[in-house]
């Protein structure tokens, strides 16, 4: 089963919202942002409360999109504002070489890598915040061996990394690092002239081993289960491929935390910008968009020493599985099952299929019922808390999630997601109506038309024609033989089979709310 990355909010639409202060934040001529300009920022513009010049760095980060920018810079930014943490600035590193990207390089660097960040509440009410956390920023391309003096420096004590589930470059198939990628190969045959993360960062570790500076930590930001682990095993199966006693001094040294992030962080389009920084007053090329919403649960694993994340927020834990399955099982979960009804109903966006009574009932059903009872949560998380942040952050309509992304790639999703979940339930016994109906819905979703009569396709990379065939035969049954359902087949029964046939026959005949299980 492959690890599915699930990153919030990829799609933005802005609504403007009377009592919102953002409106009335600012008048006059929009306002350049540097360090020069800090100091002249209105007053309703929260700025570094530490002086910048007295920042170096600790921390250096592959891949500067949004999520890293409203979440670890976000955390980093806090931390700075202690006097003893502020050797732990953070150096950005983007890889892709593009126009977009040596443009973004440009632009971090005319605005000494600050920009502003407009935190939106469920409420309407929001605030602008200016980020100074990243103190640099650097375009590996243009210069690959900066970038692994930068990495090899003993000032620098972790590497993090939002690179997306596919940068790890583990097979699907294996479970292995792919050797056959072609950075990746170009990197084995050129290590000082390395393409790729693996290839600057091993490159750095062995000159680091050579002389005696010693490991940094590995830290992956990105969302998906066990990402530690995941990053070790791509680090060091490219380490061993590349030199064998090099990698054995990586197992033996360098640290992989397990993290669990959390924070919806939508995409922001041309005509976003124009909106955050009318709303702001600030002419900031890179402003950026978030729920206030935020989370970290980290395994405290960092072999070189760690900012005092703590303090500003962060969760240290020995074991983040139990952090993880809460997400996992009650938000990543919850939005697959409201997506599928959603999306056949013809609705947009998650915070409009929110709006309706029922599809708001079935996810507090599915959660207090389904969810909560079979879950094994830290004696730390209220999950009834939990729960509820989980509606209210889907209620918000300024992160306009879309619902057909959200339905995307269900195939993979159902496997991690609702496993544990569907597993624990159908073992013992209990109520099976709504499980069936989501599964229902999804089955139903893949015959690709909405209760309005419109024609729509979900994004499913694991589905092959053929396999998406199966949940348009005539036999509602069928589609239970999709790889959906493989990590719970064993549980999977006669009862629970004729549910889903009789769910998607009650959806073509009365609808999705006349198909609606009742609690």
């Amino acid at each position: 089963m492959r690890h599915v990355a699930f990153v919030m909010g990829t799609h933005f639409h802005w609504l403007f919202i009377d009592h919102s202060p953002m409106a009335t934040l600012t008048q006059g001529a929009p306002q350049m942002l540097n360090n020069e300009t800090l100091s002249t920022l209105p007053s309703s513009i929260a700025t570094p409360d530490y002086d910048r010049s007295t920042v170096t760095p600790g921390i250096v980060h592959f891949g500067m999109g949004n999520f890293f920018r409203a979440h670890e810079a976000f955390y980093i930014d806090r931390c700075l504002a202690r006097e003893d943490q502020r050797d732990w600035g953070i150096v950005g590193v983007e890889l892709i070489d593009n126009d977009a990207m040596r443009e973004k390089a440009a632009a971090y660097k005319r605005q000494n890598g600050l920009y502003s960040l407009t935190e939106v509440d469920s409420d309407g009410s929001s605030s602008v915040r200016v980020i100074g956390s990243v103190i640099d920023y650097m375009h590996a391309p243009e210069n690959p061996e900066a970038v692994i003096k930068l990495l090899a420096d003993p000032a620098i004590r972790i590497i993090s990394m939002t690179i997306t589930e596919g940068g790890y470059n583990i097979d699907e198939n294996t479970g292995e690092f792919n050797l056959e990628h072609a950075g990746v190969k170009h990197d084995l045959a050129n290590p000082q002239k390395p393409q790729t993360v693996f290839g600057l960062v091993i490159e750095a570790l062995r000159r680091r081993r050579d002389a005696g500076v010693g490991p940094f930590t590995i830290l992956s930001c990105d969302n998906l289960r066990h990402n530690g682990t995941v990053a070790k095993k791509a680090f060091t199966g490219f380490a061993r491929a590349a030199d064998a006693e090099l990698a054995q001094w990586i197992e033996a040294n360098v640290t992989f935390p397990n993290a669990m992030v959390d924070r919806i962080t939508p995409a922001v389009t041309a005509d976003a910008i124009k909106k955050l920084n009318a709303g702001s007053g600030l002419q900031d090329e890179l402003p950026l968009l978030t729920e206030t919403f935020i989370d970290w649960v980290l395994e405290d694993k960092f072999c070189a020493g760690r900012p005092d994340l703590a303090a500003v927020g962060a969760r240290m834990t020995d074991d983040v599985t139990g952090y993880e399955q809460v997400k996992v099982r009650m938000l990543n979960a919850s939005h697959t099952m409201l997506a599928c009804p959603a999306v056949l109903l013809g609705y947009e966006f998650v915070h409009e299929a929110m709006q309706d009574r029922d599809l708001a009932a079935l996810l507090e059903n599915f959660l207090n019922l389904d969810v909560i009872p079979t879950l094994d949560a830290p004696a730390d998380l209220d999950v009834q808390e939990y729960k509820r942040s989980v509606l209210n952050r889907f209620a918000n309509p300024a992160m306009a999630d879309q619902l057909l992304r959200i339905a995307g790639d269900t195939n993979s999703k159902i496997q991690v997601f609702w496993t544990d979940t569907f597993e624990r339930n159908l073992k013992a016994g209990n109520d099976i109506s709504r499980l069936a109906f989501g599964a229902a819905a999804w089955l139903e979703v893949l015959c690709g038309k909405n209760e309005k009569g419109e024609s729509f396709e979900t994004f499913e990379p694991t589905l092959t024609a053929e396999q998406r065939a199966l949940a348009k035969s005539d036999d509602l049954a069928k589609g239970l033989e999709l790889s959906a359902f493989d990590p719970f087949r064993a549980q999977i029964n006669d009862a629970f089979r004729a549910a889903v046939v009789e769910a998607r026959q009650a959806i073509r005949a009365n609808g999705v709310k006349g198909a609606l299980p009742k609690a």
